[in-house]
């Protein structure tokens, strides 16, 4: 939603995400949830949604609704005696009928409403609930279900849905499941005459009603999820064209606009949401066809802080470039595919906040691309571990908010796929997963490991070390660099530990610009299986500096980037020595072979030894846990040599 927004989307630049979040997932962080939710009724995992139908009224001015809504399903169970949905309390269910026959009065538990039924027996029939309800939806932040604001400046009032994540109940009856994917839904909203309404779909009718009001009669035969189902009103116009991307060959797209009624809106914003239509035929060119070209991208202009991709209708606060770049990858990446499980919103946020990245890479260049992903890799690494996969525990019990942690699901989930396509290598295969994963995965729902799948296949090769380190592990790299030339070799020692010991190593590719003194440079592709690793590389002249990942392809830190002197790397007993400051593990790694006995001693400043080993062996870590923080000296010696450096814990 948002992004998958979702809230995300938020964002006005999705960049700053969690915040403005958390308070509207104050309102569940006192529920405990079953199936995956314990609050849902078991009943509601008894049938198989196919079909939504709102038939509702709604205002600009008010949360209030009212209306019916119809729910097309089949049986998965052997006898249905109770059909189930989730609404809340606020909203009172005036009648229900099943199949056109009215049912008993339903009971309720907490936010599931239960109907008796008359048994139905057979496994895979197929039945329609109609339920007739009104109610005000409780309104206060950004997922509160339905909002209303006023725009002071275009003076204009509106009302909006977001239902993400959990938040549909709060406003018409549903099962809210991600893997129930509806097949098709249709939205009917009567409004005012002077209103406009918009949602999913195409707008198929207009219907003048009786008391000056019409109907907006949208249907989408698309597959939906609960959440995507929305809807917007206000004074708006229609501001369609089309967008001309060439997959399939002379493909047209409608671009259908809900913005405020108001000439100099219009005409002041009018090339910037004309640029929707470049988006989307770069988008198709990258991910493949636009999955809802049959229907209609359509964007819906609200107060929302930001914005929130329903399917084929995105609502959103604003025509900013990277917004709109956003939530329209959403409809490739959450709604054509969307996660089969909160713990996987990756596959819909850290999915679309790198289709931003992209739309500023091939519309807007390199530099601008780079500030981005820079942005992204910068926060994900302001804290030094969570995990871009989230635990249940961590979701399930009162802590929704940590779905779109804006640092980890958005800003780490993009860097992640930007590192994927890092050590692919390769433009042509790693778009030719993305577009695989929409084919395969179309008008349904996955997972990271779903991802992880396909990445493996169209490669040819097993990337479960990357998923394991940065999707499921936490934190980043830090690397200590020594280096030297000689007799037209550079010798490069790079030493890595981790800003958190889960994973204790990041298997990775590294880029290093080589500069040479007579003003030229190259680039060299290292990778890093251990720890410490050295590298031997020819060069064909005297290296002047070194820098680490010039084009910020990868995320990680660099602690120091260190010249080793000819009188240093000289001594037999020189080695090098990382990272400083010392974290979990300091790291030695000797220059001579591992069958020359040498003594390591570690003192602090007052001469106490806090560490004694005689070894063999060419590398060495050793444990911090046991040195307080300060200054401490190595000292590595053999029967004729000794070799000392200073590090800090």
């Amino acid at each position: 939603m948002l992004r998958k927004l979702v809230l995300l989307l938020f964002v006005f630049t999705v960049f700053y995400a969690s915040a403005q979040r958390r308070q509207t997932f104050e309102m569940f962080k006192q529920q405990a949830f079953n199936p995956e939710y314990s609050w849902q009724s078991k009943f509601l995992f008894d049938y198989d949604v196919h079909f939504y139908r709102l038939d509702i009224s709604v205002s600009p001015t008010s949360t209030f609704v009212s209306g019916n809504v119809t729910i097309g399903a089949s049986i998965l169970v052997d006898k249905l005696d109770t059909f189930a949905v989730e609404l809340i309390p606020e909203m009172s269910v005036d009648s229900a009928f099943l199949n056109g026959h009215k049912i008993d009065k339903p009971t309720r538990n907490a936010d599931n409403v239960l109907f008796p039924i008359t048994p139905i027996q057979n496994k895979g029939t197929h039945f329609s609930v109609r339920i007739y309800y009104h109610g005000t939806s409780p309104t206060g932040g950004f997922f509160s279900g339905v909002s209303t604001a006023y725009n002071k400046t275009w003076k204009k009032h509106v009302s909006w849905s977001l239902s993400e994540p959990f938040a549909a109940k709060t406003w018409f009856p549903v099962k809210q499941d991600l893997k129930d994917k509806a097949d098709s839904a249709w939205i009917f909203l009567t409004v005012d005459s002077s209103y406009l309404a918009g949602s999913e779909g195409l707008l198929t009718a207009i219907t003048k009603l009786p008391g000056g009001k019409k109907r907006f009669e949208w249907k989408t035969k698309y597959p939906i999820d609960y959440y995507l189902i929305s809807f917007a009103v206000a004074d708006y116009r229609d501001f369609s064209f089309y967008a001309h991307p060439d997959n399939p060959p002379r493909d047209s797209v409608l671009v259908q606009n809900f913005i405020y009624n108001s000439d100099n809106y219009l005409s002041q914003h009018r090339k910037q949401i004309k640029e929707t239509a470049k988006l989307i035929e770069l988008y198709v060119k990258l991910f493949g066809p636009y999955p809802f070209r049959k229907e209609k991208y359509g964007q819906c202009l609200t107060e929302l802080a930001g914005g929130m991709e329903h399917q084929t209708m995105t609502t959103l606060g604003d025509f900013g470039f990277d917004l709109v770049a956003h939530e329209l990858g959403h409809m490739w990446f959450g709604d054509n595919v969307t996660c089969a499980d909160w713990s996987d919103i990756w596959v819909n946020e850290g999915f679309a906040t790198y289709a931003d990245y992209l739309a500023n890479e091939y519309i807007y260049g390199d530099s601008i691309a780079r500030a981005f992903i820079t942005k992204a890799q910068s926060k994900a690494m302001s804290q030094p571990g969570g995990s871009v996969y989230i635990p249940k525990d961590e979701i399930y019990l009162g802590n929704e908010w940590r779905i779109f942690n804006g640092r980890l699901t958005y800003d780490k989930g993009a860097s992640i796929l930007h590192m994927l396509r890092h050590e692919i290598n390769n433009d042509s295969v790693f778009f030719r997963i993305l577009k695989t994963y929409q084919n395969q995965f179309a008008g349904g729902v996955a997972t990271g490991d779903d991802f992880k799948s396909v990445v493996n296949a169209v490669t040819g090769m097993d990337y479960t070390w990357f998923f394991t380190q940065w999707y499921y592990g936490e934190g980043y790299p830090i690397y200590t660099i020594e280096w030297y030339d000689s007799a037209n070799v550079l010798h490069l020692t790079g030493t890595q530990t981790t800003s958190i010991n889960n994973p204790g190593f990041f298997k990775m590719w590294m880029d290093y610009k080589i500069e040479f003194v007579n003003g030229s440079d190259t680039l060299i592709r290292l990778q890093q299986t251990a720890n410490i690793n050295q590298f031997a590389v020819p060069v064909s002249g005297k290296v002047q500096g070194i820098v680490v990942d010039p084009d910020d392809r990868t995320m990680e830190k660099v602690n120091d980037i260190i010249y080793v002197g000819v009188r240093d790397r000289e001594n037999p007993v020189y080695f090098s020595m990382g990272p400083v400051p010392a974290r979990q593990f300091l790291y030695l790694q000797f220059q001579q072979p591992a069958d020359q006995q040498k003594k390591v001693v570690i003192s602090d400043l007052n001469g106490r030894r806090m560490y004694e080993m005689i070894t063999n062996n060419n590398s060495l870590r050793i444990n911090m846990s046991r040195f307080k923080p300060g200054l401490y000296i190595v000292r590595v010696e053999t029967a004729r040599h000794v070799f000392v450096r200073k590090f800090i814990r």
